[in-house]
């Protein structure tokens, strides 16, 4: 199937979609909100919600904007200056969205949000149901990191996982990252001219991550690298991901109308149920579990659970019922769980039968240590 035809197949299936807005495209050189880019991706939105379809905002540009409002050259160094910058730039940034959606008669809906907003199962549900709400009320939600008051344990990281775990979060039928750029291309397109854009990716690979290296900024933490991280994120999920240039007045609109702009990412076709993509890629693992071949094998092939007779070693500290990487003899990661014992209670148990975790530990409260509902792959052995 062609490319174009590809993506117009999609485009005609999207009901809700997540919009990923970053710094760059955002604001304008001196860091001041770039009221053209507003406009014209607003109006886009206007246009098309009243064709029946949802948005979900991902905004960056808070800390960008309270660098502008403060006279700021260059982002802050200490968190408590860059919380700063955030707080007096939030008040602008989501006052603009406000005065520009009021002209459509579109309410909008700010929710900040935190790691541990997230990582909570019920606090994620709770918050699935807040967006769920909000879209009934035909209101428009803009999500952005609480950057106020988030410290490094409780970070997404930057915008560009947020908007690909947000995915899950709204049940969405697409993300689109905007960015100041034109896509994914074969070669840095700010180093060589004849770098060329890469339309359509059907798998992201290693190839595909290679050439996706990462940028330095003054404003914003995210480079291709984050953006293309976070198509596979989606794509795990069965969301497809299109990134183009949101400088470029109209792209939007293109873009929803299935016009070949921008790179298109495709998802994979053996979608992960919600539940075991939170476990993968919402949750942060706190610790290590290593298997040996065997355990490996029955997780990878069998699609078993892992018991404790198949693991050799546990790393970090971590209580029963936290998420943990499982690792091969080599230390390399091939998936992901939830644990059913402590890295305390592991060492005691580890290459034992499950008939023995009584004996040793006084009680047996799982035959498992991650069972394989709580487990995912994420590659082959």
């Amino acid at each position: 199937m062609a490319a174009n035809t590809i993506r117009k197949d999609i485009i005609t299936k999207v009901q809700r979609v997540v919009l990923k807005l970053g710094s760059y495209v955002l604001t304008t050189p001196s860091w001041k909100l770039d009221r053209k880019v507003f406009s014209d991706v607003i109006e886009t939105i206007a246009d098309v919600r009243a064709r029946g379809r949802e948005f979900v905002l991902v905004s960056s540009g808070a800390i960008a904007a309270g660098m502008g409002r403060l006279g700021l050259r260059e982002r802050p160094r200490l968190i408590a200056q860059e919380q700063a910058a955030a707080a007096v730039g939030q008040i602008g940034l989501m006052g603009l969205y406000e005065r520009m959606f009021g002209k459509f008669d579109i309410h909008v809906a700010q929710i900040l949000l935190t790691h541990g907003d997230l990582r909570d199962r019920q606090r994620f549900l709770n918050a699935r149901h807040t967006l769920h709400s909000l879209l009934e009320y035909q209101a428009v939600p803009i999500i952005n990191e609480n950057d106020t008051t988030v410290v490094e344990e409780i970070k997404f990281g930057d915008n560009d996982s947020l908007s690909s775990m947000v995915t899950n979060l709204a049940q969405a039928d697409l993300l689109i990252i905007l960015t100041d750029i034109d896509g994914c291309f074969d070669k840095d397109p700010r180093r060589f001219k004849d770098a060329r854009l890469i339309s359509l990716i059907e798998n992201v690979d290693s190839d595909i991550e290679q050439l996706a290296l990462g940028t330095k900024s003054k404003i914003s933490r995210g480079g291709m690298a984050t953006k293309i991280t976070a198509a596979k994120t989606a794509a795990r999920f069965g969301v497809p991901t299109i990134i183009a240039n949101g400088k470029t007045p109209g792209n939007l609109a293109r873009v929803l109308a299935g016009e070949e702009v921008g790179t298109l990412i495709l998802p994979e076709k053996n979608k992960l149920a919600s539940r075991k993509h939170w476990i993968a890629y919402t949750l942060k693992p706190q610790g290590v579990i290593q298997v040996d071949d065997g355990a490996l094998r029955a997780i990878v092939e069998h699609d078993r659970s892992l018991l404790p007779s198949g693991i050799t070693g546990a790393q970090g500290d971590f209580d029963a019922g936290e998420a943990v990487s499982c690792c091969d003899r080599h230390g390399s990661e091939f998936a992901r769980g939830l644990s059913a014992y402590s890295s305390a209670d592991i060492d005691k148990i580890k290459g034992l039968n499950t008939a023995d975790i009584q004996g040793i530990l006084g009680v047996c409260r799982n035959p498992e240590v991650i069972h394989r509902d709580d487990l995912v792959i994420l590659r082959e052995g």
